[in-house]
C-alpha cells in the first residue's frame, strides 16, 4: 500500500477513494479523470479560465474546478460561472460540460449588460 501526503496529513490504501472526483482538461479541453498525483501537478502550473470579461467593475468569471461539485450524484459538475460585483453579485452556476459552462458564461454576461437581476436558480437551459 501506497502512503499519500494531502495537507500534512499523511493517508495510507484510500487512493482509490480519493481517485473519483478529480479531474484534469486533456489537449482538447475536455475533463478526463485523473488520481490525485496527477491532478495536483496539473492543477499547479494550469490556467483554468475558459472565459473572464469585465463590463465596468462587473466581472464574470467561467473556470473549469478540477473536482466534481455534483455533491448528491448525478453528472460531475466540472465548471463554474460567477459574478462578481453589481445586482448580481455573487451569481454562481456549476456545469458538466464546457459547452453548457461557456453558454452560461454569456447568459451571466448578458444579465450583467442589460442590468437584468438574475432570480435565485435561474440558470441559461
Amino acid at each position: 500500500m501506497g502512503f499519500i501526503t494531502i495537507l500534512g496529513v499523511r493517508t495510507e490504501g484510500r487512493s482509490e477513494r480519493m481517485t473519483s472526483d478529480k479531474y484534469i482538461l486533456d489537449a482538447a479541453g475536455n475533463p478526463q479523470k485523473a488520481d490525485l498525483e496527477t491532478w495536483a501537478k496539473w492543477f499547479e502550473t494550469t490556467d483554468r479560465h475558459l472565459a473572464e470579461d469585465k463590463i465596468g467593475y462587473v466581472r464574470v468569471s467561467t473556470v473549469f474546478l478540477g473536482l466534481d461539485h455534483s455533491f448528491f450524484g448525478g453528472k460531475p459538475l466540472l465548471f463554474e460561472t460567477m459574478i462578481f460585483g453589481g445586482n448580481n453579485d455573487q451569481y454562481q452556476a456549476r456545469y458538466p460540460t464546457k459547452e453548457e459552462a461557456l453558454a452560461g458564461h454569456e447568459f451571466a454576461l448578458e444579465a450583467v449588460k442589460s442590468g437584468q437581476e438574475i432570480e435565485e436558480g435561474e440558470v441559461n437551459e
